[in-house]
């Protein structure tokens, strides 16, 4: 087995919920973080986060400050990665103790080949995701159909999206075979690449998953100008082919200066850790996110986070730690 993985580092404490994140509390009376003495708790925890400018390392970057600062461990830090498949591999072969991951993710990662040593199991669901699909305000496309014979961005390798945009494309009906019917050139750019190839058009459209506003796309938006395509005439056909994952969700207006609200596909994030980690520190994190729940909202979010107990065991199936089951059945009955 692979030696334990570290903890992270804390941002400043926010003062006020956001209005999710209250009324999923409201009425409910939360115990104490459980006291710890550095002798039983790890030394060091690691959360594998994502790209610079996105959601999810801005979340793990969040999460590892307040796990070292409530003492859950001695010291915490954040990951940067290319996304969730990255942090699935960093999880299972022991360079993570948390990761954060797209649902869709997670379950192809459990379900793949042979079953590796140790398992995944979940200790929350902690947002929801929505799959941009980014196009410049002034394009001719009005709709997916129309990225027949463009060129696209659909995620770096080891990102969650880099799983999910395929499977959009094959839902729409179009190809990653350039100059076939409905062919399409693909790129293999993650965020901030692929937002520098829209800017100066060397791509038509850009495909992220990530929290609403995500970053590094407000900015871009600022910039130059930016739009979004309807994806959720798709989810029919993704359901029917890859489960319940894909939901209908709406970015709303104002999420993105200028841009109207558009609906679109979300998949949960969840909050992974390895089968073998320890029961007790499973259980103080999950306190955390409940009790502390404040401290995990990133900055640039509009409220998309559902760190209540009633939202946080919504794992899309995939089996929470036993820990994380004992928490949540402590907090909520």
């Amino acid at each position: 087995m692979p030696p334990r993985p570290e903890v992270l580092p804390c941002p400043p404490r926010r003062t006020v919920l956001k209005a999710g994140v209250a009324a999923g509390l409201s009425g409910l009376l939360l115990p104490a973080l459980s006291a710890c003495t550095p002798t039983d708790r790890p030394g060091t925890v690691t959360v594998a986060g994502g790209e610079p400018g996105g959601f999810y390392l801005e979340f793990a970057e969040l999460l590892a400050a307040s796990l070292q600062r409530h003492g859950v461990a001695g010291q915490a830090t954040a990951l940067t990665t290319g996304g969730s498949l990255d942090n699935l591999e960093h999880l299972l072969t022991g360079k993570a103790t948390f990761a954060v991951a797209l649902a869709d993710s997670a379950a192809q990662s459990t379900a793949a080949g042979e079953p590796p040593a140790v398992g995944l199991s979940a200790v929350g669901k902690v947002y929801e995701n929505y799959v941009h699909c980014v196009i410049r305000h002034n394009s001719e496309i009005r709709d997916i159909s129309g990225l027949a014979g463009r060129t696209v961005a659909v995620g770096e390798p080891g990102s969650g999206t880099s799983l999910t945009t395929p499977r959009l494309l094959e839902a729409a009906g179009l190809s990653s075979t350039a100059g076939t019917a409905g062919g399409v050139t693909v790129l293999s750019l993650g965020l901030n690449e692929g937002l520098a190839a829209l800017r100066d058009g060397t791509v038509d459209a850009l495909f992220w998953s990530g929290g609403v506003p995500t970053a590094a796309i407000a900015a871009a938006n600022d910039d130059v100008g930016l739009g979004f395509l309807d994806l959720s005439p798709l989810l029919p056909a993704l359901r029917a082919k890859y489960g319940v994952f894909y939901d209908r969700v709406l970015i709303p207006a104002g999420a993105y200066a200028g841009i109207p609200s558009v609906w679109t596909v979300g998949v949960a994030n969840l909050l992974l850790c390895r089968s073998d980690l320890d029961d007790r520190t499973v259980k103080r994190t999950v306190e955390l996110l409940v009790g502390h729940a404040e401290e995990l909202i990133p900055r640039s979010s509009l409220g998309v986070q559902f760190l209540s107990p009633e939202s946080l065991i919504n794992t899309a199936g995939l089996p929470l730690h036993p820990g994380a089951a004992a928490a949540y059945r402590e907090l909520h009955g």
